[in-house]
C-alpha cells in the first residue's frame, strides 16, 4: 500500500465529483480536476510528512494536509505510504468535521 482511502474519504470524492460537475456540467473537466486533485494527494504517499500538519490549540493533530484548488486533503502516514481520511471544501468548517470534540476545546 502506497495509499489508501477511507470509507469517508471516497464518499468525499463521490461528493466533489457532483459539485464539481455542477460547476462546469462538463464530464472531461469534471475528470480532470479529480484527476489533478488525486495526483496531488497521492504524490505525498512517497513523503508522508511533505505535507503541512496539522495543529489545533498548538498541538499536532497526527494528520498532515494538502491543499489542491477549493479542497483539503487530510491524511496520515501510515506504515508504507499514507492514508487519506477526508478530503473537505477548505472554506467549511473542516476542523469540527475532522477532529470529534473540537467544539468543546474551543470554550
Amino acid at each position: 500500500m502506497k495509499y489508501s482511502y477511507s470509507p469517508r474519504a471516497e464518499q468525499d470524492l463521490e461528493r466533489i465529483q457532483d459539485e464539481v460537475f455542477e460547476a462546469c456540467r462538463d464530464v472531461e473537466t469534471t475528470q480532470r480536476y479529480l484527476d489533478a486533485m488525486m495526483d496531488r494527494i497521492e504524490a505525498k504517499a512517497d513523503y508522508p510528512r511533505s505535507g503541512a500538519p496539522l495543529y489545533w490549540f498548538d498541538r499536532f493533530t497526527g494528520y498532515y494536509y494538502v491543499v489542491y484548488k477549493a479542497y483539503i486533503a487530510f491524511y496520515y502516514p501510515a506504515d508504507d505510504g499514507i492514508r487519506i481520511e477526508r478530503i473537505l471544501h477548505g472554506k467549511s468548517d473542516y476542523i469540527r468535521r475532522l477532529l470529534p470534540g473540537s467544539r468543546e476545546e474551543e470554550a
